[in-house]
């Protein structure tokens, strides 16, 4: 649609102005911080009931996601260090959980259960790492006046969790408040969703809980909407110029490096590391070479390297460039993982 002839008129709608602030930046600030609020939510699962719950379980994921995200950026900074787009090296970092398991899944009952669980617990610790990288490094400006209210509004809400208040309006109202003033403080406004989910009460888990209601609720609407609509919005690249140019900007080579090569290689090392130190076992039904291949389908960064990329550079054309990247580096790595573990696993 952005390459067709009716692409600017297309373009121009995510310009369109409501109330203070364009389509675009709502999708961004606004959709994605429900995103990140189900994001929220599947991590406080899985510390208190999944893969994480466990110290010992959990540290095979946990060094596995600390690997993919200093080998990709250490990479990314070797070609940007010191140069106007250093600031990318977030980019390669993250890992789209979404299609990652879903390529996962056209291998059927091939894969192990256990592949599947540590596939999701690695991804969900990246999703937190990219939280965290997007609340200390991208923020340009703070204040601390809308930031010491939305944090107020946050130990309310924490108050209110503590009384045992299931009621989800309260918390929902809450969450909008505190959107709104994260929003006015500098840091990005997504946060917020993140700490909303840790204020939902999760109770013992099970599906009457506060928690699992709302996170029950926001999968379809994300799954069908809100993923697609950011996918039309910022998906939207100019295909101009030429394509080797492109590909040999350095920002475009650490972020191909990155994801094709540090996430598999970071994941792969530093977990056979960890195995190897004795800090934990490797799963039953799992090998090295399954380990490689999930390690090659983190390399998927699509919706928060794209995110991180809108946060990471003003230039119209190098956003637009490195989206492109992003969308080729993400094809390369999940065709590599699917034919590795389609070999690697049995059927």
């Amino acid at each position: 649609m952005t390459n067709s002839n009716f692409g600017e008129s297309y373009l121009d709608l995510f310009q369109t102005k409501i109330g203070s602030h364009s389509i675009g930046h709502w999708i961004n600030d606004g959709l994605m911080s429900i995103f990140f609020l189900l994001i929220g939510l599947e991590l406080e699962r899985e510390i208190y009931k999944g893969e994480l719950s466990s110290i010992k379980n959990a540290m095979l994921p946990i060094f596995a996601a600390l690997g993919g995200i200093v080998f990709p950026a250490g990479l990314y900074m070797l070609f940007n260090y010191g140069t106007p787009t250093q600031s990318g090296a977030g980019i390669p970092m993250a890992t789209d959980i979404a299609f990652a398991l879903g390529i996962l899944s056209l291998l059927g009952k091939r894969v192990p259960v256990t592949l599947k669980i540590f596939l999701t617990a690695l991804a969900v610790i990246d999703d937190l790492g990219a939280i965290i990288i997007i609340a200390i490094f991208y923020t340009k400006t703070l204040h601390l006046n809308n930031l010491f209210i939305a944090l107020g509004i946050f130990a309310l809400l924490l108050v209110f969790n503590r009384l045992k208040v299931r009621n989800l309006i309260p918390y929902l109202i809450g969450g909008v408040a505190m959107w709104y003033f994260m929003l006015n403080s500098g840091i990005h406004a997504t946060i917020s969703g993140v700490l909303l989910a840790f204020a939902i009460p999760f109770g013992n888990g099970d599906k009457n809980s506060t928690s699992y209601i709302l996170q029950d609720f926001l999968h379809k609407p994300m799954a069908f909407i809100i993923l697609h609509v950011f996918a039309l919005a910022n998906t939207a690249i100019l295909l101009s110029g030429n394509i080797q140019e492109t590909l040999t900007q350095n920002y475009s080579i650490g972020i191909l490096l990155g994801l094709i090569a540090g996430k598999p290689l970071g994941i792969f090392i530093l977990s056979y590391a960890t195995v190897k130190l004795g800090f934990c076992k490797l799963p039953s039904g799992l090998s090295w070479k399954t380990i490689f291949g999930v390690g090659l389908l983190a390399g998927i960064g699509f919706t928060m390297s794209i995110f991180i990329t809108l946060l990471a550079f003003e230039n119209e054309t190098i956003i637009n460039n490195a989206k492109l990247v992003i969308l080729i580096s993400s094809l390369i790595a999940g065709l590599l993982g699917f034919f590795t573990l389609k070999q690697t696993l049995k059927n």
